[in-house]
């Protein structure tokens, strides 16, 4: 895990609701926008914040930026959690 601000990025609904979207496949930041009911710069703001954790990754094709989850750092967070869990010696 990288940045030790990943879990006060994920502590906000908005910031969880896009990753949630974003489960699905690539949005560009106008879909997203519009999904949440929210104007592009909130958007932005949350974004910026995602990106800085690097939950997401950002594309860009032609006029448009597309953002998707990056499941690597998802992955290297179960496996932090999970040695927290189960049974001790």
């Amino acid at each position: 895990m990288g940045d030790a601000n990943i879990f006060k990025v994920l502590a906000d609904p908005q910031r969880r609701e896009i990753l949630t979207m974003l489960r699905s496949g690539r949005l560009n930041a106008g879909e997203i926008a519009q999904r949440l009911g929210i104007s592009p710069a909130a958007l932005s703001y949350h974004l910026k914040l995602l990106k800085a954790a690097d939950l997401v990754l950002e594309y860009k094709e032609k006029n448009f930026i597309y953002y998707e989850v990056n499941t690597s750092v998802f992955q290297e967070l179960i496996l932090w959690v999970s040695q927290f869990g189960g049974e001790r010696p």
